[in-house]
């Protein structure tokens, strides 16, 4: 499997680009360059412990993540929120480490289609 496959649905995306035409590619700078916000947004709402601002900010990337055809960073984005949503920090730190390494895999993916 190559790398795109490996973190892009790539069957979804293909789909969205053929709906999408020549605005695919803006539509890919805009979830990288937002993707950095989410990202900084969801490391400030761990770094003030409140399970309420983690899960929302968790569930916006995962939003996007998931409209973006990247099925694991979907994921990750769906158990940080869930751990926020029960009230938990513990472990967001780890699944936070583990959303930015994916990020990084999808973005060098999609630089690649």
């Amino acid at each position: 499997m190559n790398v795109e496959g490996e973190h892009l649905d790539l069957d979804a995306l293909n789909e969205l680009k053929q709906v999408m035409g020549d605005d695919f590619s803006l539509l890919v700078d805009t979830f990288t360059n937002d993707s950095v916000a989410r990202i900084e947004s969801i490391s400030e709402a761990i770094a003030s412990g409140e399970p309420d601002a983690i899960r929302r900010s968790a569930h916006s990337f995962k939003g996007s993540s998931g409209n973006m055809g990247a099925p694991r960073l979907t994921e990750l984005c769906r158990l940080l929120e869930e751990l926020g949503h029960n009230g938990q920090v513990e472990g967001s730190h780890e699944l936070m480490e583990q959303i930015v390494e994916e990020y990084e895999q999808v973005k060098q993916a999609l630089s690649q289609i």
